[in-house]
């Protein structure tokens, strides 16, 4: 009876809790890490201020404006997604944390679960950021509905860049796993019309930007405006789920051969 009683009297296991404090915890980890949170969350802004607002703007009126905020807002979203798994996951790695965490009475998922979470908080505030910083600042105007959708497109969106950053982080040493990402993220952007749009850049550029995942999420979130180019939606998402599923099978792949 004793040994009963002892039993009922420990607490029940919650997994929830244990995803929940893993990913709060990871929150707080990148937040205290200035060369991550800083130009995680800086840059986007300051980026579009200078090119959307005072550039661009200042010619283009606000369609300029409003097509430079949809934009950056694309391109902050999947930053912290991409160097939170890809740079991330790599050094942790090396340094013999995702060892540790597999000898840890966590929640199988716990870990990739934190990390998803972690680059969707961020995804929502840099987009929230953005679109204030486009209505305040920019001039830019949209419904309320507009608005919602366009704020749940980037951050849902990050999705596919967190598997093609597990992908990375899965493939490249932490040491090198920074400028691996850089050399993908900052090219994928600029070629994607997230920084100008193609009609700026030269043919081959245009005819290829369809390779990059950055471009279908571009022009999901464009649609919300109506200045995408007119494709279709569900070629975009489409390609999007694919890239998906394409780079979280693979990055598991490799993880289980690693041990």
């Amino acid at each position: 009876m004793n040994a009963i009683r002892s039993d009922l009297a420990q607490p029940r296991f919650r997994p929830w809790k244990a995803y929940a404090l893993e990913a709060l915890y990871e929150g707080l980890r990148l937040l205290r890490t200035p060369s991550f949170s800083l130009p995680a969350l800086g840059f986007p802004v300051v980026f579009y201020l200078l090119f959307g607002v005072l550039l661009a703007g200042g010619r283009g009126g606000a369609d300029a404006a409003r097509y430079m905020m949809v934009g950056y807002g694309v391109f902050g979203a999947i930053g912290p997604a991409l160097f939170g798994f890809g740079a991330g996951l790599a050094i942790d790695r090396d340094r013999g944390l995702l060892t540790l965490k597999r000898a840890l009475p966590l929640p199988r998922g716990a870990l990739l679960g934190a990390r998803t979470a972690t680059a969707l908080a961020f995804a929502l505030v840099i987009a929230l950021m953005l679109l204030a910083a486009g209505v305040v600042i920019g001039g830019v105007r949209l419904s309320p509905a507009e608005a919602a959708l366009l704020v749940a497109v980037q951050v849902l969106g990050t999705l596919p860049f967190c598997a093609l950053g597990l992908l990375i982080g899965s493939l490249v040493r932490g040491q090198g796993a920074p400028g691996v990402v850089n050399l993908i993220y900052l090219p994928m952007s600029l070629l994607s019309g997230l920084w100008m749009p193609l009609t700026m850049l030269p043919e081959v550029v245009r005819q290829l930007a369809v390779v990059w995942p950055a471009y279908h999420l571009g022009q999901l979130a464009l649609h919300v405006v109506g200045m995408d180019a007119g494709g279709s939606v569900a070629l975009h998402l489409a390609a999007l789920a694919a890239t998906t599923v394409l780079c979280f099978g693979l990055a598991a792949r490799h993880l289980r051969r690693r041990g």
